[in-house]
């Protein structure tokens, strides 16, 4: 019997979440506290529930708060949220301070014991448009992968010189004149906003760009 914990302030709809899940096999409400403080009270690492659905707007500490509380109390506590907020930086912040998954409180009964037992089985169970908005934070903070727009020459010159060839090396390696290399050296340097060949090599270097 997986046992969970519920911390709503909203009475009337914290009762339907405790008929919800006694309604369930294998899932057993044992307690039910109207905010955070509360549930710390008699929250115990050796006595933690599996699971605790938790709202993010509560009196006094919030969610957002009492997530990291928890989870510094009793790490093995999955918490997943369960509220009317989905904007971005109560999302970032509240996955960031170790919830598991992000539900919003539109979510249907089932919907709800099945994040439940996602959750309890090592899943991030999230309203689709709450996965959406995790993608789209998660994509603009992702590195911008970009070849800067060198050319096939421009980058095989530029492998050569992180390999350590000179500008001679370079230039009989490739059978090319030096004015020639040194124009492509120009467009790379160029490209990659640097003035320096040190600086062109740790660029590649450090954004794989070779």
């Amino acid at each position: 019997m997986k046992t969970i914990w519920i911390i709503e302030d909203h009475a009337a709809f914290r009762r339907t979440l405790v008929r919800v899940l006694h309604a369930e096999d294998g899932l057993q409400c044992t307690h039910d506290f109207d905010s955070c403080e509360k549930a710390l009270a008699v929250l115990k690492p050796d006595d933690a529930p599996d699971l605790i659905l938790l709202d993010v707007g509560l009196p006094g500490m919030s969610g957002l708060e009492g997530i990291r509380l928890i989870k510094e109390r009793a790490p093995k506590a999955v918490v997943v949220i369960l509220t009317v907020f989905e904007d971005d930086d109560k999302v970032f912040s509240a996955i960031c301070a170790g919830a598991a998954g992000y539900l919003l409180k539109t979510s249907s009964a089932a919907e709800i014991t099945q994040a439940v037992r996602d959750a309890l089985n090592g899943g991030s169970p999230m309203t689709s448009r709450i996965a959406r908005r995790v993608l789209d934070m998660f994509s603009k903070l992702a590195p911008k992968q970009s070849d800067y727009g060198l050319s096939d020459r421009e980058k095989e010159i530029l492998q050569l010189m992180v390999s350590g060839l000179i500008k001679k090396e370079i230039a009989d390696r490739l059978t090319l004149s030096i004015h020639t290399v040194d124009t492509y050296l120009r467009r790379i340097y160029e490209k990659l906003e640097v003035h320096t060949r040190t600086g062109a090599v740790a660029k590649a270097l450090k954004e794989g760009l070779v």
